[in-house]
């Protein structure tokens, strides 16, 4: 698909809609990868900006967010909460998680959600979605709208990574995937 920044090559067998979101998806999580590339563990967990939030602390989050996803469209729970207990440290890397662990956590997940979305007869399936505090009685999601929720909360966490990762030592997501890129006609 034309339009990505990223080589993307599905790991599942869809077309249509299905392969344009998927494919969106996946370049949209290789260039919140691309932020990562070469950081110690030190700097994975750098607060470099006057927020709080780190790389490490954001690919562990996304990688959640993807699971949850996963569950919602698999459990179907009509009666679900959000543990609110659960999200104490939804950005925070732990002392005994690392970034590389993160990572490969975020790869299985995400390979995980584009399984299930392949698998789905249809992406206007409605979705229970679960209560939280700031949304006492929430309606179905179709896939769909799972999906594109997916994509934006991954867009949306690449912007901070990459303001993140410039003010750690400078490197912008556009610069490392071009560097070495030939532009001439």
């Amino acid at each position: 698909m034309a339009g990505t920044y990223t080589p993307v090559t599905l790991s599942v067998d869809v077309t249509g809609e299905k392969a344009d979101l998927l494919t969106l998806l996946n370049d949209q999580r290789a260039l919140l990868k691309v932020t990562t590339r070469n950081l110690s563990e030190e700097q994975a967990r750098s607060a470099s900006t006057v927020s709080s939030l780190t790389l490490g602390g954001l690919i562990k989050h996304v990688a959640r967010v993807q699971r949850d996803l996963t569950r919602q469209i698999i459990e179907r729970d009509e009666k679900a909460e959000i543990d609110m207990t659960a999200l104490a440290d939804a950005y925070e890397l732990r002392a005994d998680e690392t970034l590389a662990e993160s990572l490969d956590e975020y790869d299985r997940a995400a390979a995980e959600f584009d399984l299930l979305i392949a698998s789905v007869d249809s992406l206007d399936e409605q979705i229970p979605q679960p209560t939280a505090p700031w949304d006492p009685e929430p309606a179905p999601w179709s896939v769909r709208r799972l999906v594109m929720h997916m994509l934006r909360e991954t867009a949306h966490h690449c912007g901070h990574a990459d303001i993140i990762r410039e003010a750690i030592d400078g490197q912008t997501t556009m610069g490392a995937i071009t560097e070495g890129q030939s532009w001439e006609a």
